[in-house]
Protein backbone atom coordinates (compact mmCIF):
# COMPACT_ATOMS: atom_id res chain seq x y z
CA UNK A 1 0.00 0.00 0.00
CA UNK A 2 1.33 3.42 -0.99
CA UNK A 3 2.09 5.66 1.99
CA UNK A 4 1.98 9.46 1.88
CA UNK A 5 4.54 11.73 3.51
CA UNK A 6 5.56 15.41 3.63
CA UNK A 7 2.14 16.45 4.95
CA UNK A 8 3.19 18.49 7.98
CA UNK A 9 3.90 21.81 6.18
CA UNK A 10 0.43 21.73 4.60
CA UNK A 11 -1.21 20.82 7.91
CA UNK A 12 0.33 23.70 9.88
CA UNK A 13 0.06 26.26 7.07
CA UNK A 14 -1.84 29.43 7.93
CA UNK A 15 -4.27 28.80 5.07
CA UNK A 16 -5.18 25.34 6.38
CA UNK A 17 -5.62 26.60 9.95
CA UNK A 18 -7.74 29.54 8.75
CA UNK A 19 -10.04 27.21 6.82
CA UNK A 20 -10.23 24.92 9.87
CA UNK A 21 -11.23 27.88 12.06
CA UNK A 22 -13.97 28.88 9.61
CA UNK A 23 -15.34 25.35 9.50
CA UNK A 24 -15.16 24.96 13.27
CA UNK A 25 -17.15 28.17 13.76
CA UNK A 26 -19.88 27.32 11.24
CA UNK A 27 -23.23 27.74 12.99
CA UNK A 28 -21.55 28.51 16.34
CA UNK A 29 -20.32 32.10 16.03
CA UNK A 30 -22.80 33.31 18.63
CA UNK A 31 -21.34 31.11 21.35
CA UNK A 32 -19.18 33.06 23.83
CA UNK A 33 -16.05 30.87 23.53
CA UNK A 34 -16.17 30.93 19.73
CA UNK A 35 -16.85 34.67 19.54
CA UNK A 36 -14.02 35.44 21.98
CA UNK A 37 -11.52 33.34 20.02
CA UNK A 38 -12.51 34.88 16.68
CA UNK A 39 -12.41 38.42 18.06
CA UNK A 40 -8.60 38.14 17.83
CA UNK A 41 -8.56 35.37 15.23
CA UNK A 42 -5.36 36.22 13.37
CA UNK A 43 -3.28 36.47 16.53
CA UNK A 44 -4.76 33.21 17.88
CA UNK A 45 -4.07 31.45 14.58
CA UNK A 46 -0.45 32.64 14.52
CA UNK A 47 0.05 31.46 18.11
CA UNK A 48 -1.55 28.09 17.34
CA UNK A 49 0.59 27.74 14.22
CA UNK A 50 3.80 28.35 16.21
CA UNK A 51 2.79 25.82 18.85
CA UNK A 52 2.09 23.18 16.22
CA UNK A 53 5.28 23.91 14.28
CA UNK A 54 7.34 23.59 17.46
CA UNK A 55 5.25 20.56 18.53
CA UNK A 56 4.42 22.28 21.82
CA UNK A 57 0.65 22.16 21.34
CA UNK A 58 -1.32 20.02 23.80
CA UNK A 59 -5.06 19.24 23.82
CA UNK A 60 -7.18 20.87 26.49
CA UNK A 61 -9.63 19.18 28.84
CA UNK A 62 -13.03 17.96 27.72
CA UNK A 63 -16.40 19.20 28.93
CA UNK A 64 -18.56 16.13 29.51
CA UNK A 65 -22.33 15.77 29.53
CA UNK A 66 -24.88 13.06 28.89
CA UNK A 67 -27.64 12.88 26.32
CA UNK A 68 -30.58 10.61 26.90
CA UNK A 69 -32.11 10.40 23.41
CA UNK A 70 -32.24 8.14 21.56
CA UNK A 71 -30.22 6.41 24.31
CA UNK A 72 -27.89 7.35 27.16
CA UNK A 73 -24.51 8.44 25.82
CA UNK A 74 -21.52 10.37 27.15
CA UNK A 75 -20.72 13.37 24.94
CA UNK A 76 -17.29 14.98 25.23
CA UNK A 77 -16.87 18.56 23.99
CA UNK A 78 -13.29 19.61 23.27
CA UNK A 79 -12.20 23.25 23.75
CA UNK A 80 -12.80 25.39 20.68
CA UNK A 81 -9.12 25.70 19.75
CA UNK A 82 -8.78 21.91 19.87
CA UNK A 83 -11.63 21.68 17.37
CA UNK A 84 -9.68 23.93 15.02
CA UNK A 85 -6.79 21.45 15.19
CA UNK A 86 -9.19 18.53 14.60
CA UNK A 87 -10.48 20.16 11.42
CA UNK A 88 -6.96 21.06 10.28
CA UNK A 89 -5.94 17.41 10.62
CA UNK A 90 -8.95 15.90 8.86
CA UNK A 91 -8.68 18.44 6.03
CA UNK A 92 -5.28 16.96 5.21
CA UNK A 93 -5.91 13.29 5.98
CA UNK A 94 -9.47 13.12 4.65
CA UNK A 95 -8.67 13.28 0.91
CA UNK A 96 -5.93 10.65 1.33
CA UNK A 97 -8.21 8.10 2.99
CA UNK A 98 -11.21 9.03 0.86
CA UNK A 99 -9.67 7.24 -2.11
CA UNK A 100 -9.82 3.92 -0.27
CA UNK A 101 -13.29 4.27 1.30
CA UNK A 102 -16.08 2.36 -0.42
CA UNK A 103 -18.99 4.24 -1.99
CA UNK A 104 -21.56 2.89 0.47
CA UNK A 105 -19.97 4.25 3.66
CA UNK A 106 -22.02 7.36 4.45
CA UNK A 107 -20.90 8.98 7.73
CA UNK A 108 -18.91 12.23 7.86
CA UNK A 109 -18.13 12.35 4.14
CA UNK A 110 -18.76 15.06 1.56
CA UNK A 111 -21.84 14.28 -0.51
CA UNK A 112 -22.98 11.48 1.82
CA UNK A 113 -24.86 11.69 5.14
CA UNK A 114 -27.92 10.13 6.72
CA UNK A 115 -30.40 11.01 3.99
CA UNK A 116 -28.19 9.55 1.25
CA UNK A 117 -27.72 6.39 3.35
CA UNK A 118 -31.49 6.00 3.79
CA UNK A 119 -32.11 6.49 0.07
CA UNK A 120 -29.49 3.85 -0.73
CA UNK A 121 -31.03 1.44 1.79
CA UNK A 122 -34.40 1.86 0.10
CA UNK A 123 -32.87 1.17 -3.31
CA UNK A 124 -31.46 -2.12 -2.02
CA UNK A 125 -34.78 -2.98 -0.35
CA UNK A 126 -36.38 -2.89 -3.79
CA UNK A 127 -33.77 -5.30 -5.19
CA UNK A 128 -33.45 -7.82 -2.35
CA UNK A 129 -36.17 -9.47 -0.21
CA UNK A 130 -34.09 -10.00 2.97
CA UNK A 131 -31.94 -7.74 5.14
CA UNK A 132 -29.49 -8.15 8.02
CA UNK A 133 -29.58 -5.09 10.30
CA UNK A 134 -26.45 -4.99 12.45
CA UNK A 135 -24.93 -2.79 15.12
CA UNK A 136 -21.54 -2.90 16.85
CA UNK A 137 -21.67 -3.13 20.62
CA UNK A 138 -20.38 0.07 22.33
CA UNK A 139 -18.38 1.04 19.28
CA UNK A 140 -16.71 4.32 20.29
CA UNK A 141 -15.72 3.11 23.79
CA UNK A 142 -14.33 -0.08 22.19
CA UNK A 143 -12.04 1.48 19.56
CA UNK A 144 -8.56 0.11 20.25
CA UNK A 145 -5.93 2.85 20.13
CA UNK A 146 -3.08 0.75 18.79
CA UNK A 147 -5.17 -0.83 16.04
CA UNK A 148 -6.33 2.65 14.97
CA UNK A 149 -2.80 4.06 14.95
CA UNK A 150 -1.61 1.08 12.89
CA UNK A 151 -4.37 1.69 10.34
CA UNK A 152 -3.36 5.36 10.09
CA UNK A 153 0.31 4.39 9.70
CA UNK A 154 -0.54 2.10 6.77
CA UNK A 155 -1.25 5.20 4.65
CA UNK A 156 0.62 8.02 6.44
CA UNK A 157 4.39 8.02 6.88
CA UNK A 158 4.90 11.63 7.99
CA UNK A 159 6.26 11.26 11.57
CA UNK A 160 4.99 14.66 12.75
CA UNK A 161 1.47 13.96 11.53
CA UNK A 162 1.61 10.53 13.14
CA UNK A 163 2.68 12.16 16.42
CA UNK A 164 -0.25 14.56 16.30
CA UNK A 165 -2.69 11.72 15.60
CA UNK A 166 -1.23 9.70 18.48
CA UNK A 167 -1.50 12.72 20.78
CA UNK A 168 -5.18 13.24 19.95
CA UNK A 169 -6.03 9.55 20.26
CA UNK A 170 -4.17 8.85 23.48
CA UNK A 171 -5.26 12.10 25.17
CA UNK A 172 -8.91 11.11 24.77
CA UNK A 173 -10.84 11.38 28.02
CA UNK A 174 -11.87 8.08 29.69
CA UNK A 175 -14.90 6.50 28.07
CA UNK A 176 -17.30 3.84 29.27
CA UNK A 177 -15.41 0.76 30.42
CA UNK A 178 -15.70 -2.20 28.02
CA UNK A 179 -14.29 -5.55 29.12
CA UNK A 180 -14.23 -7.99 26.21
CA UNK A 181 -11.83 -10.85 25.61
CA UNK A 182 -10.73 -12.01 22.16
CA UNK A 183 -8.71 -14.97 20.84
CA UNK A 184 -5.14 -14.82 22.14
CA UNK A 185 -5.95 -12.62 25.14
CA UNK A 186 -4.92 -13.47 28.67
CA UNK A 187 -6.80 -12.41 31.78
CA UNK A 188 -5.23 -8.93 31.90
CA UNK A 189 -5.28 -7.99 28.19
CA UNK A 190 -8.52 -5.93 28.27
CA UNK A 191 -7.16 -3.84 31.13
CA UNK A 192 -3.79 -3.29 29.42
CA UNK A 193 -5.03 -2.06 26.04
CA UNK A 194 -6.06 1.60 25.71
CA UNK A 195 -9.48 2.04 24.18
CA UNK A 196 -12.15 4.62 23.46
CA UNK A 197 -12.78 7.74 21.38
CA UNK A 198 -14.92 10.67 22.57
CA UNK A 199 -18.24 11.03 20.79
CA UNK A 200 -18.53 14.54 19.41
CA UNK A 201 -15.04 15.13 18.00
CA UNK A 202 -14.60 15.78 14.31
CA UNK A 203 -11.60 13.47 14.43
CA UNK A 204 -13.61 10.70 16.13
CA UNK A 205 -16.05 10.56 13.21
CA UNK A 206 -13.15 10.43 10.76
CA UNK A 207 -11.27 7.82 12.80
CA UNK A 208 -14.44 5.70 12.92
CA UNK A 209 -14.43 5.52 9.12
CA UNK A 210 -10.75 4.59 9.11
CA UNK A 211 -11.30 1.94 11.78
CA UNK A 212 -14.23 0.28 10.01
CA UNK A 213 -12.85 0.59 6.48
CA UNK A 214 -11.37 -2.95 6.72
CA UNK A 215 -14.86 -4.24 7.55
CA UNK A 216 -16.26 -2.49 4.47
CA UNK A 217 -13.67 -4.10 2.22
CA UNK A 218 -14.17 -7.49 3.85
CA UNK A 219 -17.91 -7.32 3.18
CA UNK A 220 -17.54 -6.12 -0.39
CA UNK A 221 -14.47 -8.07 -1.49
CA UNK A 222 -14.41 -11.25 0.60
CA UNK A 223 -18.12 -11.83 1.15
CA UNK A 224 -18.91 -10.12 -2.19
CA UNK A 225 -22.11 -8.58 -0.85
CA UNK A 226 -23.82 -6.44 -3.48
CA UNK A 227 -26.24 -4.72 -1.11
CA UNK A 228 -24.41 -3.06 1.79
CA UNK A 229 -24.85 0.30 3.56
CA UNK A 230 -22.92 1.55 6.60
CA UNK A 231 -23.34 4.69 8.69
CA UNK A 232 -20.75 4.73 11.52
CA UNK A 233 -21.39 1.44 13.36
CA UNK A 234 -24.90 0.79 12.00
CA UNK A 235 -24.92 -1.27 8.82
CA UNK A 236 -27.27 -3.24 6.58
CA UNK A 237 -26.63 -6.25 4.35
CA UNK A 238 -29.17 -7.36 1.75
CA UNK A 239 -29.53 -10.78 0.12
CA UNK A 240 -31.93 -13.09 -1.70
CA UNK A 241 -32.48 -15.40 1.29
CA UNK A 242 -32.11 -15.36 5.08
CA UNK A 243 -29.69 -18.29 5.24
CA UNK A 244 -27.10 -16.32 3.28
CA UNK A 245 -27.46 -13.43 5.73
CA UNK A 246 -27.01 -15.67 8.77
CA UNK A 247 -23.81 -16.96 7.16
CA UNK A 248 -22.66 -13.36 6.55
CA UNK A 249 -23.40 -12.49 10.18
CA UNK A 250 -21.21 -15.32 11.48
CA UNK A 251 -18.35 -14.34 9.15
CA UNK A 252 -18.62 -10.67 10.12
CA UNK A 253 -18.59 -11.49 13.83
CA UNK A 254 -15.42 -13.48 13.30
CA UNK A 255 -13.80 -10.67 11.29
CA UNK A 256 -14.71 -8.00 13.84
CA UNK A 257 -12.75 -9.85 16.51
CA UNK A 258 -9.57 -8.87 14.60
CA UNK A 259 -10.57 -5.25 15.30
CA UNK A 260 -11.45 -6.13 18.90
CA UNK A 261 -15.12 -5.39 18.29
CA UNK A 262 -18.30 -7.40 18.80
CA UNK A 263 -21.74 -7.31 17.25
CA UNK A 264 -24.48 -6.09 19.55
CA UNK A 265 -26.15 -9.17 21.05
CA UNK A 266 -29.73 -7.85 20.72
CA UNK A 267 -29.57 -5.37 17.83
CA UNK A 268 -28.59 -7.72 15.01
CA UNK A 269 -31.47 -9.40 13.20
CA UNK A 270 -32.46 -10.89 9.85
CA UNK A 271 -35.95 -10.19 8.50
CA UNK A 272 -37.87 -9.52 5.26
CA UNK A 273 -37.54 -5.97 3.90
CA UNK A 274 -41.34 -5.75 3.60
CA UNK A 275 -41.47 -5.48 7.41
CA UNK A 276 -39.68 -2.14 7.26
CA UNK A 277 -36.07 -1.39 8.22
CA UNK A 278 -35.49 0.89 11.21
CA UNK A 279 -32.46 2.87 10.07
CA UNK A 280 -31.18 6.33 11.06
CA UNK A 281 -34.50 7.57 12.40
CA UNK A 282 -36.71 6.17 9.63
CA UNK A 283 -38.68 3.04 8.87
CA UNK A 284 -37.64 2.18 5.34
CA UNK A 285 -39.98 0.13 3.13
CA UNK A 286 -39.50 -0.74 -0.54
CA UNK A 287 -42.31 1.65 -1.52
CA UNK A 288 -42.14 4.42 1.08
CA UNK A 289 -40.43 5.79 4.19
CA UNK A 290 -41.89 6.72 7.57
CA UNK A 291 -40.55 8.36 10.70
CA UNK A 292 -40.11 6.12 13.70
CA UNK A 293 -42.61 6.51 16.53
CA UNK A 294 -39.71 7.30 18.89
CA UNK A 295 -38.67 10.16 16.63
CA UNK A 296 -42.17 11.64 16.63
CA UNK A 297 -42.32 11.41 20.44
CA UNK A 298 -38.95 13.19 20.70
CA UNK A 299 -40.27 15.94 18.44
CA UNK A 300 -43.36 16.38 20.62
CA UNK A 301 -41.10 16.73 23.66
CA UNK A 302 -38.98 19.28 21.78
CA UNK A 303 -42.10 21.31 20.98
CA UNK A 304 -43.17 21.32 24.62
CA UNK A 305 -39.73 22.54 25.63
CA UNK A 306 -39.81 25.30 22.98
CA UNK A 307 -43.25 26.34 24.21
CA UNK A 308 -41.97 26.70 27.77
CA UNK A 309 -38.94 28.72 26.65
CA UNK A 310 -41.03 30.96 24.41
CA UNK A 311 -43.63 31.53 27.12
CA UNK A 312 -40.96 32.88 29.48
CA UNK A 313 -39.30 34.98 26.78
CA UNK A 314 -36.06 33.00 26.65
CA UNK A 315 -36.27 32.32 22.91
CA UNK A 316 -37.68 34.20 19.93
CA UNK A 317 -39.85 33.29 16.96
CA UNK A 318 -36.72 33.01 14.81
CA UNK A 319 -35.23 30.47 17.27
CA UNK A 320 -38.40 28.40 17.00
CA UNK A 321 -38.34 28.58 13.22
CA UNK A 322 -34.71 27.42 13.10
CA UNK A 323 -35.52 24.42 15.29
CA UNK A 324 -38.62 23.53 13.28
CA UNK A 325 -36.75 23.85 9.99
CA UNK A 326 -34.18 21.36 11.24
CA UNK A 327 -36.86 18.80 12.08
CA UNK A 328 -38.80 19.45 8.86
CA UNK A 329 -35.62 18.78 6.88
CA UNK A 330 -35.48 15.37 8.56
CA UNK A 331 -39.21 14.68 8.27
CA UNK A 332 -39.26 15.80 4.64
CA UNK A 333 -37.24 12.75 3.65
CA UNK A 334 -40.19 10.53 4.61
CA UNK A 335 -43.84 10.35 3.60
CA UNK A 336 -45.03 12.66 6.37
CA UNK A 337 -47.31 15.28 4.79
CA UNK A 338 -50.40 14.27 6.76
CA UNK A 339 -48.36 13.73 9.94
CA UNK A 340 -46.83 17.22 9.72
CA UNK A 341 -50.22 18.85 9.08
CA UNK A 342 -51.66 17.03 12.08
CA UNK A 343 -48.76 17.93 14.36
CA UNK A 344 -48.50 21.59 13.43
CA UNK A 345 -52.24 22.24 13.47
CA UNK A 346 -52.20 21.48 17.20
CA UNK A 347 -49.18 23.60 18.17
CA UNK A 348 -49.61 27.01 19.79
CA UNK A 349 -46.83 29.27 21.04
CA UNK A 350 -47.82 32.09 23.39
CA UNK A 351 -46.24 34.45 25.88
CA UNK A 352 -47.25 34.22 29.50
CA UNK A 353 -48.79 37.69 29.44
CA UNK A 354 -50.57 37.78 26.07
CA UNK A 355 -51.71 34.99 23.83
CA UNK A 356 -50.00 34.76 20.47
CA UNK A 357 -51.54 31.64 18.89
CA UNK A 358 -50.70 29.88 15.70
CA UNK A 359 -47.01 30.75 15.35
CA UNK A 360 -46.05 27.26 14.22
CA UNK A 361 -49.10 26.95 12.00
CA UNK A 362 -48.28 30.14 10.16
CA UNK A 363 -44.65 29.08 9.85
CA UNK A 364 -45.65 25.79 8.18
CA UNK A 365 -47.85 27.56 5.66
CA UNK A 366 -45.06 29.95 4.68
Amino acid sequence: MRRTGHLWPALVSFENLLLAAERSAAGKRGRPAVAAWHWDRERNLCRLQRQLQNQHWKPGGYTEFHVYEPRLRLISAAPYEDRVVHHALTQILGPIFETSFIADSYACRVGKGTHAAVRRAQQFSRRFPWVLKADIRKFFPSVDHQILLNLIARKIKDPQVQSLVELLVKQSNPQEAVLDWFPGDDLWTPAERMRGLPIGNQTSQFFANVYLDPLDHFVKEQLQVRGYVRYVDDFLLFAEDRHTLYRYKARIAQFLSSLRLKLHPTKCSVFPVRCGIRFLGYRVFPTHRLLTSEGVRRFRRRIRRLQRLFATGRISISDIQASLMSWLGHAGQADTHRLCNSLFSQIIFSRMSTEQPGVAGRFLQQ
